[in-house]
C-alpha cells in the first residue's frame, strides 16, 4: 500500500510517502514562500526522488483542518485534483490528530496548539491506548476544537491532576509560551524542533491506519474542515449584526 500525503494546514509545507509502514521520503519546508510556491514543485521533488509513479499510489492522504484557511485550501485543491486525476480516494486526517500522531506510543498526553488569533487556539487533548489486540490506538480525550488557550489549560491540568506530564505542540506554543508558564499547574514539555510542526509523514502514517479501516472518502467529496468562519465572514456577520441593531434602534 502507497499513500502521499500533503499538509498545508499551518505555517509548514510538507510531501510524504508511506509504503506499508515505511517512510519512504518526506519534504517539509518551514521558510517564508507560500503553499501555493511550495508544495507542487515539492511534490515534483519527492516523485523524483522516490522514482515515483503517480498511478502506483494507492490514496492521497490530506490534513483536512482546521488551520489556515489559504493553507487547507490549497491541500485541499492539490488533493482533490490529484484524486480526481488518478481516480484514488482521499483520506482526511484531521490536522490536529495528524500532530498529535507524531508522539505515538508516548504515556504522556498530547497537546497540540495551533494559534488561531484572539487568544484562541485549535487543539485538542490525545492519548494512546492498548487495545484487546495489543495494538496502540490514538485516543481523543478532547476532540478538536477552537477555544480560547485559558480554557484548554484548565482542562489539560484537570486531566493530568493525578501528576500525568503532558506534551504540548504547535506553532502556537510560542505564540502562548507566558501563558502556559504562569497557568499550567501540572507537569508538561513542549516538542523538541523535529517534533512540534505539521508532518506529512505523521499524516500519512495515520492515513494508513484510516485507510484499512475504510476511512476513505471520493476526492470529489472532499471538503477542508475550517472548524470556524473566516475572519472575513466573522467580520461581516458583525457588520451585519452591528447595522441590524442600529436599525432596531432608529424603528
Amino acid at each position: 500500500m502507497k499513500i502521499l500525503a500533503l499538509d498545508s494546514s499551518g505555517l509548514v509545507a510538507s510531501v510524504a510517502l508511506v509504503q506499508d509502514g515505511v517512510l519512504l521520503g518526506e519534504y517539509t519546508i518551514n521558510h517564508k514562500k507560500t503553499h501555493s510556491q511550495t508544495l507542487l514543485p515539492m511534490l515534483e521533488q519527492l516523485k523524483g526522488m522516490t522514482e515515483l509513479q503517480l498511478e502506483e499510489i494507492d490514496a492521497i492522504a490530506v490534513a483536512s483542518g482546521p488551520g489556515s484557511f489559504t493553507g487547507l485550501r490549497i491541500g485541499s485543491a492539490t488533493a482533490k485534483g490529484l484524486g480526481l486525476a488518478l481516480d484514488k480516494p482521499l483520506v482526511e486526517v484531521p490536522t490536529l490528530e495528524g500532530l498529535a500522531y507524531q508522539f505515538y506510543g508516548t504515556d504522556r498526553l498530547v497537546c497540540p496548539l495551533m494559534d488561531a488569533r484572539r487568544n484562541q487556539v485549535y487543539t485538542g487533548i490525545y492519548e494512546f491506548l492498548r487495545t484487546r489486540e495489543g495494538c496502540l490506538e490514538q485516543q481523543a480525550l478532547v476532540d478538536q476544537c477552537a477555544v480560547d488557550v485559558k480554557e484548554i489549560i484548565e482542562r489539560v491540568c484537570e486531566l493530568c491532576k493525578d501528576g500525568r506530564e503532558v506534551i504540548f505542540l504547535g506553532d502556537g506554543v510560542p505564540v502562548y509560551e507566558e501563558i502556559l508558564r504562569r497557568e499550567m499547574k501540572v507537569p508538561y514539555v513542549l516538542a523538541p524542533a523535529h517534533k512540534n510542526r505539521q508532518s506529512a509523514a505523521a499524516v500519512a502514517a495515520l492515513a494508513e491506519v484510516y485507510y484499512q479501516k475504510g476511512k476513505t472518502v471520493s476526492a470529489a467529496a472532499h471538503q477542508p474542515d475550517y472548524l470556524r468562519l473566516s475572519q472575513a465572514e466573522r467580520e461581516r456577520n458583525e457588520q451585519q449584526t452591528s447595522m441590524a441593531r442600529k436599525e432596531q434602534e432608529n424603528a
